[in-house]
């Protein structure tokens, strides 16, 4: 095996974001982390003192990762309602690339598991700017909870195969986005 030297924390969190697209939170063990990075698992305690710190690190990126995707497809200058589209479908991509690591964001968990919270205001950054954009600077974080809510709570329902009546799921999301945009901005 290597020297605990010759892998890194992003190697680590790589890893381990695969292993739990793999195998969903029960299979993600610094066990198996150790042997995709080619290291004994006592070795990984030299980078990541626990599973919950691990879980924590993959989360993290995970944020990051939505943040950016949000950032890129609604930047500023776009106007709001364009955005509001733009973010959210970058969130259900995101959710339907990253199932796993989706419900590890928005999903209720061990609190020494989660991320930072700037790191979270990082990545809600840009839903926060759409958000005051369309219903002011007043009700702001309000309309960036409720538009989080609904885009979380669609693709969480989508991705456990919830919607099962019928209808095109695609024209759904359309008319959630157009209706959010119309009730901010009301």
């Amino acid at each position: 095996m290597p020297a605990p030297g010759r892998t890194s924390i992003d190697a680590i969190v790589r890893a381990a974001a695969e292993l739990l697209e793999a195998n969903g939170p029960d299979g993600l063990s610094m066990q198996a982390v150790g042997a995709t990075v080619g290291v004994r698992a006592p070795s990984l305690y030299k980078h990541v003192p626990g599973r919950a710190a691990l879980v924590r690190l993959v989360a993290a990126d995970a944020a990051r990762d939505i943040g950016s995707r949000v950032d890129a497809a609604a930047p500023p200058g776009m106007p709001p309602r364009a955005a509001l589209g733009a973010a959210v479908r970058a969130l259900r991509s995101f959710g339907r690339e990253r199932p796993a690591a989706f419900r590890l964001v928005f999903s209720p968990g061990d609190e020494e598991a989660r991320p930072d919270p700037e790191i979270l205001r990082r990545a809600a950054a840009t839903v926060l700017r759409i958000s005051t954009e369309l219903a002011g600077p007043e009700r702001a974080l309000e309309a960036a909870r409720t538009l989080t809510a609904w885009a979380s709570g669609f693709v969480s329902m989508e991705l456990a195969d919830a919607f099962r009546m019928g209808g095109d799921v695609d024209a759904a999301f359309d008319f959630g986005i157009e209706r959010l945009a119309e009730a901010l901005a009301g």
